[in-house]
């Protein structure tokens, strides 16, 4: 099975351009408890972590970069180039974000509140989590 979950977001047109809608629990699995917006990112490679539980969506509102999915078994590579494409990122997943073009914008929804107790910053005790989970 693939880590990479990509969502086409519904994309509504006119002549006066394009617009993208995102409800929660109806294009995404889960409410929505926070956004934010990532930029002005130059060359530094991101994320590093996993999540406990929280649950995201990420796009690319411009721009484009590539991010690193490894649930500690296997890893693959997906670039984001598309305000129309969401990667859905599960809880116990460790993620990295590379390569981002010079105006790269990326917009997460996420499925709950910030809380520091939730990230998994060192690799080895993401393994552990997982270990743990499966036992």
């Amino acid at each position: 099975m693939s880590l990479i979950q990509l969502l086409e977001l519904p994309i509504f047109g006119d002549g006066r351009g394009d617009l993208v809608s995102i409800e929660a629990e109806k294009h995404i699995p889960f409410q929505i408890k926070r956004v934010y917006c990532l930029f002005n990112l130059g060359e530094h490679s991101r994320g590093m972590h996993a999540h406990r539980q929280l649950q995201q969506l990420a796009f690319c509102v411009h721009g484009s970069c590539r991010f690193v999915l490894d649930d500690g078994v296997t890893r693959e590579d997906v670039v984001l180039s598309a305000p129309t494409k969401g990667l859905l990122i599960g809880n116990l997943i460790w993620r990295e974000m590379h390569d981002f073009t010079d105006d790269c914008v990326i917009m997460v929804l996420a499925s709950e509140y910030f809380m520091e107790s939730d990230y998994l910053r060192d690799y080895a005790a993401f393994i552990d989590a997982i270990r743990s989970k499966t036992a």
